[in-house]
């Protein structure tokens, strides 16, 4: 903020302002209030002073309600950032504490290694404590505790007794202050601050080597009480004394075992404290709101007399504390003049969530001073719940959002109005028959028919409105009294005038504006506005004809709900008749438009050619891509995949055709996300040259083409590559007959009409026919005009291997850029060595990625020899049957093997001539680099 003196000065600044904001399609003169945030001028001469104001005046001026509101909105601003500044201040300080607390410990426990690596003379104990606490069932049961706060260690620093130290100082430590002993309990057993407890301790008991027994949390006895009662620093101090000196005799006696002076601490539940307070009513027995079938969607406000809300920033943190249990989701506007609220709430605790908003403080409520009676016409309730799917897959509202305003609608007033003196609130059913008595009248030209004012802006009456209403046709809510002025300029004062809204909340500020600015005498307003009209008519008078016509539009994630079937509005792009609402979809234009169905999906919900351009070139959506933003994930793994590119139908085909013909072995294929990864590395490669031992049914063999294939286009190959000359090429081993006559006839599939429509479809075709096992010695076919694939059957693939490794032909195989390995899992190791031993089968710096190297996640169980020789007793137990025999031999075999892998996993890591992630992915994939 700068201030200046000189006139001259300050008018050339202005002047440079409002060129400035020419150039940027900028009104200076209805943007007056913003000149303050970016200079303020002092003129001392009233000359200027007037050619200034002037100035800002010349076109149509700001309303003078912009100064009051930007001062509110800019205090609200101040207030809140000093809140959060104080949080972050207090955090920090609570961080530095943790920080000098930790750093001592560390220095203290270096200085303790250092006397025990000196041999420190008896009699000189520690530089710390060592306090093992333990907590009683009915505090752990109560609090809810987890297994880390039922019982666990702390340490902290031994001050010296010596009477020289001062109080201040005293207070500092754990082991001196049972006010510093509590905050060092609470900074690791948090859940103990939420209650009233009593501490005790007692010496440690030591086994025969000297070393502390941890008591069993499940110990009654041992749980009740301490020998010591802590009540007072004198009592915290008789403590800590009486545990150094136990340390010290068990040093002098030669039981070496405990390291440093043990206390242990026994935390119980305090017999008198008094009891937490009961739950309030309605939360009493109230049903799990996760396990709600429904959502029901609901709208209130109040607008609470006199003073309204004194402090919005504590009332919107209450509400959001009051709230949380029901798992409210909506977006709410809290102000000095009231509540605007849409929310969504489980269908199977709205009457809880409603007792909450409307008890009396008599019967248990905290919200009548805010809500309560105050609230117009109570809750808006929507009458048809959404069910739960439909509500996850296209959310109204994804969180609860309470957040503060100057206004909870923004009216453009320098003042509030009086909300109390709004004209007269009409029930539903009344409205209804008023309008159908007006209907008559104006079919017979009768001039006492009511003025109908529709107070939403122009983009809901659009799609939606009462019969004989009148729509103010502004696009925002602030515009809407200029035109009200012009347009009753010349009516009687008394002319009767019914005005309605979607919630009720703007007709409330309307007729408060036509009361008391304008001095209408017969004002009426719709109680509850359109929902609640629709509501009531549903419940007490199905059989009538709704006097609304089309959309009621909502201010959530559903953008309108119908009504009737009268398609009112007119898209904007093709002309023709809809009922539909949207936002366009270009994030920096969002306008909010009337568009049909057919335009929507057509223009990928935007609002013109323009938007819809810069959609999908910036995004690469489709109509499928804007589908799936929407799709709610329940778990990390269906979350990645539908992130991820989408694997080719053919490769589907190829799953289905395994489990048609090799059914117990469908589990072995890779997999859509193995199989994506294989391609991606492949792809990698420098010249596209794969491995593969273990074809199966040539699922990764089709992949690891595929990549091939896109490194030889990549690299600038113009030739099929080969096994003796080169380029992208891939070979692949199988012992088994029947799983490579599958694999070929997949490759042929492949080779021949590609990965998309008319593969997947040739492939489909092959369940129709006999499966043959492939008794040839090799076959080989060509992909994409670029790459090859050779499928040998063998009998021993590591044989084959060193067979290419000792051939020294001019023929002979050209080396590999990367080696699948996903068979003989007995003999991986051998594999590994071989292929790093020389170069002439894996390149130097090639990669071998192994499969199955986590084995079901039974390498964690396994534990040394113990793993491969289980006793044979349960096998030869005449009881035991025939099926529970397979069963264990399966799960011998299962341990013997996940053996073979932990012993696998811990070799290659350690082999200094190559180097070695490890993934979780699926059943685990080793990626060994050759160095």
């Amino acid at each position: 903020m700068t201030t200046m003196k000189n006139p001259i000065i300050g008018a050339l600044i202005v002047t440079n302002m409002m060129i400035a904001f020419g150039r940027s399609n900028l009104c200076l003169a209805r943007c007056n209030r913003c000149v303050p945030a970016f200079v303020s001028v002092s003129l001392d001469s009233s000359g200027y002073r007037s050619k200034f104001n002037s100035l800002l005046s010349t076109k149509d001026p700001s309303p003078p309600t912009a100064p009051f509101h930007s001062t509110t909105n800019a205090q609200i601003v101040a207030r809140r950032n000093e809140i959060n500044r104080a949080k972050r201040q207090s955090r920090q300080k609570s961080l530095e504490k943790d920080r000098e607390r930790n750093y001592k410990l560390r220095t203290l426990f270096s200085q303790e290694s250092q006397n025990a690596a000196g041999q420190s003379e008896v009699g000189s104990p520690p530089p710390m404590f060592a306090i093992k606490l333990v907590t009683d069932r009915i505090l752990r049961t109560e609090l809810k505790m987890n297994g880390r706060e039922k019982r666990g260690r702390i340490f902290v620093e031994r001050p010296s007794f010596d009477t020289d130290i001062d109080e201040e100082s005293r207070k500092e430590y754990p082991s001196t202050s049972l006010k510093a002993l509590k905050q060092t309990v609470h900074e690791f057993f948090r859940r103990l601050k939420k209650s009233t407890y009593l501490l005790s301790a007692s010496l440690p008991v030591l086994d025969e080597y000297g070393n502390v027994l941890m008591y069993d949390s499940d110990d009654e006895d041992r749980e009740t009480a301490g020998t010591w009662s802590l009540k007072s620093d004198q009592d915290v101090q008789h403590a800590f004394q009486e545990t150094e000196q136990f340390f010290l005799e068990q040093q002098q006696q030669g039981d070496g075992g405990m390291k440093r002076p043990t206390l242990i601490l026994f935390v119980t539940k305090d017999p008198d404290a008094p009891l937490p307070p009961p739950p309030p009513p309605y939360l009493e027995n109230m049903p799990d709101p996760n396990s709600s079938p429904t959502m029901t969607m609901l709208s209130f406000y109040a607008f609470p007399p006199n003073e309204g809300i004194a402090d919005p920033e504590s009332t919107a943190d209450q509400l959001k504390r009051l709230w949380r249990p029901f798992r409210a989701l909506g977006r709410v506007y809290v102000a000095n003049e009231g509540v605007n609220a849409q929310m969504a709430v489980p269908t199977n605790v709205l009457s809880n969530f409603l007792q909450c908003n409307t008890l009396s403080p008599g019967g248990g409520g905290e919200l009548s001073h805010v809500l309560g009676r105050y609230m117009e016409n109570g809750i808006n309730i929507d009458p048809v719940p959404v069910d739960m799917e439909e509500f996850q897959a296209n959310p109204a509202f994804k969180n609860l959002h309470i957040r503060v305003r100057s206004q909870i609608v923004a009216d453009g007033f320098d003042k509030p109005l009086d909300w109390q003196s709004a004209g007269y609130d009409m029930p539903p059913l009344e409205w209804h028959e008023k309008l159908k008595e007006a209907r008559e009248k104006a079919d017979k030209s009768d001039e006492s028919v009511p003025i109908v004012f529709d107070c939403r802006n122009d983009y809901e009456t659009q799609v939606g409105k009462f019969e004989l209403a009148e729509p103010l046709q502004t696009e925002n809510f602030r515009d809407s009294w200029d035109v009200l002025k012009e347009r009753l300029k010349d009516t009687p004062k008394d002319t009767p005038i019914m005005t309605y809204c979607t919630g009720g909340i703007r007709c409330v500020k309307v007729n408060a504006y036509l009361t008391q600015k304008l001095e209408f005498t017969n004002v009426s307003r719709l109680a509850g506005g359109i929902i609640g009209y629709d509501r009531t008519l549903g419940e007490q008078a199905p059989s009538e004809e709704p006097m609304f016509k089309g959309t009621n539009y909502v201010f959530d994630g559903r953008m309108g709900r119908r009504i009737t079937n009268d398609q009112l509005g007119t898209c904007l792009t093709c002309g023709c008749k809809t009922h539909l609402v949207s936002n366009c979809k270009n994030e920096n234009c969002h306008k909010r438009m009337v568009q049909c169905e057919y335009c929507r999906d057509s223009f990928f919900g935007t609002c013109s050619e323009g938007c819809k351009t810069r959609v999908v070139n910036s995004r690469g959506s489709t109509a499928t891509d804007m589908e799936a933003e929407n799709k709610v994930y329940t778990n990390l793994d269906d979350y990645s995949s539908g992130h991820s590119t989408t694997t080719p139908s053919l490769l589907h085909e190829f799953e289905l055709n395994t489990k048609a013909f090799m059914p117990t072995g469908a589990h072995m294929v890779s997999g859509a996300t193995q199989g994506t990864f294989l391609k991606m590395i492949a792809s990698m490669t420098r010249e596209g040259r794969v491995l593969e031992i273990g074809t199966f049914t040539g699922y990764a063999t089709a992949c690891l083409l595929e990549g091939a294939a896109i490194a030889g286009r990549v690299s600038g190959f113009n030739q099929v590559g080969s096994r003796s000359g080169g380029g992208p090429f891939v070979l692949s081993l199988e012992r088994d007959r029947r799983a490579m006559g599958l694999a070929v006839a997949h490759l042929k599939v492949m080779s021949e009409y590609g990965m998309g429509d008319e593969g997947s479809n040739h492939a489909a075709k092959l369940r129709e026919c006999e499966h043959a096992d492939f008794d040839k010695e090799s076959v080989t076919y060509e992909y994409a005009g670029i790459a090859s694939c050779q499928l040998l059957r063998v009998n021993d693939a590591l044989a084959t291997v060193e067979e290419m490794i000792s051939d020294t032909s001019s023929d002979s195989t050209k080396p590999f850029d990367l080696v699948f390995v996903d068979a003989d899992k007995t003999r991986l190791m051998e594999y590994v060595n071989a292929l790093v031993s020389n170069d002439r089968v894996l390149k130097k710096g090639g990669l071998i990625v192994v499969d199955n190297v986590l084995w079901k996640g039974l390498v964690l169980d396994v534990n040394g020899s113990e793993n491969e020789s289980d006793s044979d007793d349960e096998l030869s137990s005449e009881s035991s049957s025939k099926s529970e025999k397979e069963h264990i031999r399966k799960n011998r075999r299962a341990r013997k093997l996940a053996n073979k892998m932990h012993r696998f996993n811990n070799a290659v890591v350690r082999d200094d001539r190559v180097e070695v992630l490890l993934m979780p992915l699926r059943d685990g994939l080793s990626l060994i680099r050759k160095k």
